[in-house]
């Protein structure tokens, strides 16, 4: 049997895009779609198999026999419980051996994960490797341009995003006229914004800055947005998106930016001098 870039999935629309790209580039793939997170509907047209979350061993072994070398772990995935997870006999060693990273923010748990994974003779890549295309760039996506307040506001979400990622808590917050309404933490971006419109305060809205952690483990969970992100910070009252350009996946690109220009939106890739001092607003 050929080798099979194996795809361990979450949600979302991702999984399906990796899949695509890999066999456009004449390379074997096989999913597994963790239950209660993949979606049925976007796996269907590849090989998969859905398995819970806490069949690690059956997981591994039919990675093995459909002789994945290769995996990448993309798509969101709510961390469950130790109750929920469930883990029988040997998925309980293979915990072992993730140690107490297991109990530790996300980027710590995926760097343990990946380690494990490589024990086993995997090689774990990153999605933006699959999919370079969709990996954000610097500059101004949209026809709104960031003002002076919403350029302050993104660079106290830089200082706050920074302080989280070393924290390992989250890769987002959004920031009002120099105040932090909400920080991601678990309960993802769409989950913040969805509890952002109670908070505002009066005036020109919020900006969503996100980034990717100092130090954080690049294959897997990078910072996503797409027009779900742009829709769900609409609705909170928010103006804008600023992202970490080069560490950012952009999905629905085209349907994003259409909808951000439709409400006078605005979305920015934050480069290096960005980061580090100002914002720029050159557009893609």
């Amino acid at each position: 049997m050929e080798p099979a870039l194996g795809i361990i999935a979450g949600s979302g629309p991702l999984p399906a895009q990796v899949a695509r790209a890999a066999e456009a580039a004449g390379q074997r793939v096989f999913i597994i779609g963790l239950e209660g997170h993949a979606e049925p509907d976007r796996l269907a047209p590849f090989p998969h198999a859905f398995l819970r979350f806490g069949g690690a061993v059956r997981i591994l072994s039919l990675l093995k026999e459909q002789n994945c070398r290769d995996l990448v772990l993309v798509g969101p995935v709510k961390r469950p419980s130790f109750r929920d997870l469930r883990p029988d006999g040997e998925g309980l060693k293979l915990l072992a051996r993730i140690g107490k990273a297991a109990f530790m923010g996300d980027d710590g748990l995926l760097k343990a994960v990946i380690r494990v994974l490589g024990e086993e003779g995997f090689r774990v890549r990153g999605a933006h490797e699959i999919l370079g295309g969709l990996v954000g760039r610097a500059g101004l996506m949209t026809r709104t341009v960031p003002d002076d307040q919403a350029k302050s506001d993104i660079q106290r979400g830089i200082a706050v995003c920074r302080a989280l990622g070393v924290a390992d808590v989250g890769q987002g917050c959004v920031v009002q006229a120099g105040i932090v309404l909400a920080v991601e933490a678990v309960e993802g971006t769409d989950a913040m914004l969805g509890r952002c419109g109670g908070l505002a305060w009066p005036g020109p809205g919020g900006i969503l800055v996100k980034l990717v952690k100092p130090g954080q483990e690049r294959r897997a969970d990078l910072p996503t947005i797409g027009e779900q992100t742009v829709r769900g910070a609409i609705a909170a009252g928010l103006r804008g998106i600023a992202f970490e350009a080069g560490g950012t996946l952009i999905v629905e690109r085209e349907s994003m930016v259409a909808a951000a220009d439709a409400a006078g939106f605005f979305v920015i890739g934050l480069g290096p001098e960005a980061l580090g001092a100002r914002t720029t607003t050159g557009r893609n």
